[in-house]
């Protein structure tokens, strides 16, 4: 870090008031703090990040008064010393203001030495991340798949001990095996069914010699799976308002409301079928034919289901937690337990080239699961997220919106603009019919979804919503000038 970057990255300090998720400032006046070792750890299991020690927080990110940053220097390598791996930061006393202060970059620790943590108090009591401007000690879970990291995981492979043959579902079964035979005609070609189900790790032999299925071979061939494994299911939900806090109304909370069981492909067809369901489909006009435009495209929607189906965690910890398709009056979140495995990252998602997939045997399967409607239920080409990306680029609406953490991955769609034939507003009287009429499905809207609905300036909306607010029909649901604000009808009491 040269001196132009930290005045920079200090400004910014003061600017927020406080530290950044990337930078922690220490005053160390006299002796550094016992819990430095926290943040070593948190930037160490995260993507790294910069101490910075002679620099008062407290009275506005200003130098400390006699810091000796030698002293400070040597005290902050022994409690590097303290961590398992060791962190080996790069160190350099820096001017700022006219005094000296300490800086350290904590490098990201490899994947295959994660989770560092402070060796006194072991793996799973010393282990932290960088939330915000703090550090969170990270739970079981989390260790856990920070270590599963360093080999590949099998759970997709452990036998289902209560589960037979029988609860396979033949109708899937059945052409999945002739499809091996036809893909693979000298490995297969001879063999009975029993060694392709087998080979193909959809079923194992237990420890008294019993095939049995295997927990990707039941989630993707299955009659039941849930049957086993109750959880191991889909949550659609369509929330009326931008939040989860919104309800239609005093009895109703969502619009929506599904649980989606079955096999793999089962659910994902039914998943979408719910996303249909509750998403606008408009139109326009390309010369004398009329184009179909729905909120969302079906494609990607189903790449992104079938994607969180397929790479989620399954880990016996993980297992009582469900893939979630939530369905916001602005947008679409998939979100499935388990962040990105492997060599992926959000900045290499979709790059040709890098593919990782936690459940490997899970993902052969179903390269050759039946699909409903056709084809079978993902390519396992690494080509998912590409086709994502393209689908909403063709609709002219922005890309995908990727999170990881630890305990969850999720990708978000905005919702599509509305094409000039479905605006709400010209099929009512007056702007303020229209709007009475909208809020009357919803607990509440801002002005900028009432601007997209009409096609009218933000500020007409604002002059309507003035009046009707005079006239105590609406209500606003904020203080005035919140950036929060938001409407609704004033309800008879």
């Amino acid at each position: 870090m040269n001196q132009r970057e930290l005045n920079d990255l200090i400004l910014q300090m003061r600017q927020i008031g406080n530290d950044t998720q990337t930078c922690e400032v220490k005053e160390s006046r006299k002796k550094i703090p016992e819990n430095i070792t926290d943040t070593l750890s948190a930037f160490s299991n995260g993507e790294g990040g910069t101490i910075i020690l002679g620099v008062s927080e407290k009275e506005g990110f200003i130098p400390v008064e006699s810091f000796d940053a030698r002293a400070m220097q040597e005290a902050l390598s022994a409690k590097c010393d303290l961590m398992t791996p060791r962190v080996r930061p790069s160190i350099e006393i820096l001017p700022f203001e006219g005094a000296n202060v300490l800086v350290a970059h904590v490098p990201a620790m490899p994947v295959k030495d994660q989770p560092c943590y402070i060796t006194t108090k072991g793996r799973y009591q010393g282990s932290y991340i960088r939330t915000g401007d703090g550090d969170r000690k990270l739970t079981q879970y989390e260790v856990d798949r920070l270590i599963e990291e360093r080999s590949q995981p099998t759970f997709d492979d452990d036998t289902v001990p209560e589960a037979t043959l029988d609860d396979l579902d033949k109708n899937l079964l059945t052409p999945f095996i002739s499809r091996q035979r036809e893909l693979h005609p000298r490995i297969f070609g001879t063999r009975s069914d029993e060694d392709i189900i087998i080979g193909m790790h959809v079923a194992k032999r237990d420890d008294d010699g019993t095939i049995r299925p295997t927990l990707g071979g039941l989630l993707a061939l299955g009659l039941f799976p849930q049957q086993f494994f109750p959880r191991l299911n889909i949550t659609f939900t369509a929330f009326p308002g931008v939040t989860k806090s919104e309800v239609v109304d005093d009895s109703r909370r969502f619009l929506d409301s599904q649980t989606i069981i079955g096999p793999i492909p089962l659910m994902i067809e039914d998943a979408l079928g719910a996303v249909t369901k509750n998403m606008r489909t408009g139109a326009i006009i390309e010369g004398a034919f009329r184009k179909d435009v729905p909120d969302y495209p079906r494609k990607a929607v189903r790449e992104a289901i079938a994607n969180a189906l397929m790479h989620r965690d399954y880990s016996p910890d993980a297992r009582g937690s469900q893939v979630q398709v939530n369905m916001y009056a602005d947008r679409l979140e998939v979100l499935n337990p388990g962040g990105l495995f492997g060599s992926v990252t959000i900045d290499t998602l979709g790059t040709i080239g890098i593919s990782s997939s936690r459940n490997q045997f899970l993902s052969n399967i179903l390269e050759t699961t039946p699909y409903p409607d056709g084809g079978y239920v993902v390519e396992n080409r690494g080509t998912g997220y590409q086709i994502i990306e393209e689908q909403l680029q063709a609709a002219l609406m922005n890309p995908p919106q990727p999170k990881s953490t630890l305990s969850f991955f999720s990708l978000t769609f905005d919702k599509r603009k509305m094409t000039a034939s479905e605006k709400t507003i010209s099929d009512y009287p007056s702007v303020e019919d229209a709007i009475i009429k909208l809020l009357s499905t919803r607990t509440s809207a801002n002005t900028r979804e009432l601007a997209e609905l009409s096609g009218l300036s933000r500020s007409t909306i604002t002059s309507h919503l003035r009046s009707m607010i005079k006239q105590n029909v609406i209500e606003p649901t904020e203080p005035a000038r919140s950036p929060k604000q938001r409407y609704r009808l004033v309800r008879e009491q």
